[in-house]
């Protein structure tokens, strides 16, 4: 490859960087104003919480993996 290949390609990787810093600035950290966006966001926050106590590492060391699993009961 040529120095003016290379130059180019750190060129488009820079490019590409700047317009996905670009996008993400834009969208900022609003908040969800109606119903649903507020029970999916509840019930996600709900979610992660059971999932860190879950697998926290003093559950997971202490017992057999199938025992803290808490995903076969949200069927």
């Amino acid at each position: 490859m040529s120095m003016v290949a290379v130059g180019v390609m750190f060129g488009l990787f820079a490019a590409l960087a700047l317009l996905l810093i670009v996008v993400l600035l834009r969208r900022g950290n609003s908040v969800t104003e109606n119903a649903d966006g507020l029970r999916i966001e509840q019930a996600r926050r709900v979610q992660a919480h059971q999932d860190r106590t879950s697998y926290d590492a003093m559950t997971v060391l202490g017992s057999s993996p199938a025992m803290s699993d808490l995903h076969h009961r949200r069927r």
